[in-house]
């Protein structure tokens, strides 16, 4: 069990991050909306470094995934910062929540690679250096590529028609510079285009590379807002190419939305 680290006794280090996030702010009320007894996630011997603790519902599963979804928008924000440890108990503290819930989500994202588990202080967040990026944007070519070119050839224009209020979310997102909802509407939209494949495996695998890409962000907000809505349109572009059963657009489209874009 995590035993605290560098920023358990930091609070302002945690102050800005959690609970005024609007990730934070969803749980209890996604809880409440559940319709779920209102009784609150506690462990025994742990504490909230006097906040009072917010009602929480019982099901664990419920809990655990509330604060997976808020911990991804932390990393996809920058508010769990890339190479800093945080421990289970800290980030309970900030929930609301015990560690149990906490150190379950911390498992899933380090299974996935967001983090790393480091004995008895907790999670390190994942670096990921240009290089690495680079080969994750390969990987991904490699597997997305040829099957978009082979849908292009046998799915009909109207199916992809479907599709446009999925390009049209990532838009409305990067206009904005919202990264956490540009993260899950782009994952979103390759997920859909991918699913016309029929092979679920496939968009398993290509799934868990496109989020192992997201972070850490980009930094700048400038630079963070171009880049966004550079990959947005991208997806507009490609849904016409696929349609026309343009193969060499959309083939070009698709290399540069990995080699030249983050998402």
């Amino acid at each position: 069990m995590e035993q605290g680290n560098a920023h358990d006794g930091a609070r302002p280090a945690y102050a800005p991050v959690f609970p005024r996030s609007a990730a934070t702010a969803r749980v209890p009320e996604q809880a409440r909306a559940a319709g779920h007894p209102r009784l609150p996630e506690r462990t025994h011997g742990e504490h909230t470094h006097g906040e009072p603790p917010v009602p929480r519902a019982v099901r664990r599963h419920s809990v655990r995934g509330q604060i997976l979804d808020a911990l991804r928008t932390a990393l996809v924000d920058g508010d769990l910062e890339p190479g800093q440890v945080y421990s289970a108990p800290a980030l309970g503290a900030r929930f609301g929540v015990s560690a149990t819930p906490v150190r379950e989500a911390m498992q899933q994202l380090a299974a996935e690679g967001a983090v790393e588990v480091v004995p008895n202080r907790g999670f390190r967040v994942s670096e990921r250096g240009p290089r690495e990026l680079a080969e994750l944007a390969q990987v991904r070519a490699l597997i997305e590529v040829p099957v978009m070119l082979d849908l292009a050839r046998t799915i009909p224009a109207h199916r992809w028609s479907a599709l446009r209020p999925l390009a049209d979310a990532t838009v409305a997102a990067a206009a904005v510079g919202d990264l956490a909802a540009y993260a899950e509407s782009d994952r979103a939209f390759h997920r859909a285009v991918l699913a016309l494949s029929g092979n679920g495996q496939l968009v398993a695998v290509a799934e868990e590379l496109h989020r192992r890409a997201q972070w850490p962000p980009v930094s700048g907000p400038a630079t963070r807002r171009a880049d966004l809505l550079a990959d947005a349109s991208e997806h507009t572009a490609l849904l016409d190419a696929l349609a026309a059963r343009d193969l060499a657009v959309v083939r070009a489209l698709v290399g540069e939305h990995f080699t030249g874009a983050r998402s």
